[in-house]
């Protein structure tokens, strides 16, 4: 059997970290195990899916590193979901139901002032072909509700129902049908909500998994029992914990600073962001790996606990750090080049021990180029020496040693009160790169034009 995993979005805002994990952690186990991704725009909510979003998380997948080997989207399928949805209604598994959500809500605080879990009774059951005429001539539009298989013979009479799975994250889990409400299927507007489409979507594509956040759990009980309705195997199910801020709350699109698209455009790699959204939340070390094949090689799935996964943003600048000072080159050539920094890989080399992110490589080229120097008054004098006692010809790593070992032959200066007035000379600034490295690269010529 090959493995086949999906993520399935809704286009309807920016995906952001905490959407990150169930991606990678569905694109790691491909990998794992030399399966396929697929990407699955759930855009059947048609009032707020937009194309831009669809793109949007087309470009974050891509730079988290995930290369979908397949993409589908949900609304190019209405005609699989009606006859899916026909064969249910035919089988009396999908009942339709009068309830305004304010009767719906008054049912439930009802209920939950008796002591009783809110349940919906099926009373819809009970309403004949003449009663359901009488309702809609008055306006009203029913919903659909899927009759979960929770009884032998009387509906109105449920028993405890077990619905029992190996969960490749949670280990074996079991939940009572009898213990939750036919879930609504249909919106009054005829519009599907996710469960329905998903289910058809995920037995026509194949798919062999779905990994997805521990808020699944109880709805995978009814989701199994629909796949089975349709005459399907269900798949293996895995439920992965959910990412939280530090004082445990959610994740929402509405948190701009931690979408993947904000996060790209502040500068952070694709690598130090993977690595928090999957390792976060494991009985493993959060640690700053090169390449998707490394995190690949490192995450094991039966590694992701069942508290939540907190995670601290802060996080991310080391985790950046770390891995920005090990990429070569090549890796970050086009990038330094569209900022504008030249200087090549030995600029780079120069560079990367200085910065927690590629972009900020810009402002050590422009100390390169041009920086203001700074004299002090006091130290006038030392820099008018250090101009003249400059080695002649081409500067080198080593004429930054000989300069320094003749100027501080010919003063008293050493240490802090040696090299901080040419650091502020040469760069304008009191901290940077080290000078013997970055002395080849200012050259002579913008050496002496900034001792003057």
């Amino acid at each position: 059997m090959t493995v086949k995993v999906r993520f399935a979005p809704s286009p309807t805002g920016n995906i952001h970290i905490g959407n990150a994990r169930p991606a990678l952690i569905n694109w790691l186990y491909a990998l794992q195990n030399d399966g396929k991704f697929v990407l699955r725009y759930d855009d059947t909510d048609r009032e707020r899916s937009r194309e831009e979003y669809a793109q949007g998380i087309a470009r974050d997948l891509d730079w988290l590193g995930i290369k979908p080997h397949e993409v589908q989207r949900q609304s190019d399928r209405v005609k699989e979901h009606e006859e899916a949805t026909n064969r249910l209604k035919e089988a009396g598994l999908l009942y339709p139901c009068y309830e305004t959500p304010d009767q719906l809500d008054r049912q439930r605080k009802r209920l939950a002032a008796r002591g009783l879990p809110p349940i919906y009774d099926r009373s819809a059951l009970r309403l004949d072909d003449e009663q359901r005429k009488e309702l809609e001539t008055e306006g009203l539009k029913p919903h659909w509700r899927f009759l979960l298989p929770n009884y032998a013979d009387n509906p109105f009479e449920t028993a405890r129902t077990e619905v029992t799975w190996d969960d490749v994250i949670r280990g074996r889990q079991t939940v009572d049908l009898a213990s939750m409400s036919d879930p609504v299927l249909i919106r009054a507007d005829g519009s599907w909500l996710y469960t329905l489409p998903s289910v058809v979507d995920d037995i026509d594509f194949g798919i062999t998994h779905v990994l997805r956040g521990d808020d699944h759990v109880t709805n995978t009980g009814a989701q199994i029992a629909i796949f089975k309705a349709l005459g399907a195997t269900p798949p293996t199910f895995g439920h992965h914990n959910l990412l939280t801020t530090e004082s445990g709350e959610g994740l929402s699109k509405r948190l701009g600073s931690l979408s993947i698209h904000s996060l790209a455009e502040q500068g952070y790699e694709g690598m130090s962001v993977a690595c928090l959204a999957v390792l976060t939340g494991t009985s493993g070390p959060v640690e700053a790996l090169p390449s998707m094949d490394v995190l690949a090689s490192r995450f094991k799935i039966d590694s992701v606990t069942k508290s939540a996964a907190k995670f601290d943003p802060s996080e991310l600048d080391s985790l950046n750090r770390r891995i920005v000072h090990e990429l070569d080159y090549e890796s970050v050539k086009d990038r330094l080049e569209a900022l504008g920094v030249g200087g090549g890989e030995t600029f780079w080399l120069v560079a990367r021990d200085n910065i927690e992110k590629v972009n900020e490589a810009k402002a050590i080229w422009s100390i390169v180029e041009e920086a203001e120097p700074r004299i002090d008054p006091e130290d006038a004098a030392f820099i008018e020496t250090a101009r003249e006692m400059l080695p002649e010809g081409e500067l080198t790593r080593e004429s930054w040693g000989e300069w320094i070992s003749a100027l501080k032959s010919n003063s008293d200066r050493k240490g802090k009160a040696l090299f901080m007035p040419l650091r502020k000379a040469l760069t304008g600034q009191e901290h940077g790169p080290e000078l013997d490295r970055l002395l080849p690269l200012i050259g002579r010529e913008r050496t002496l034009a900034r001792l003057s």
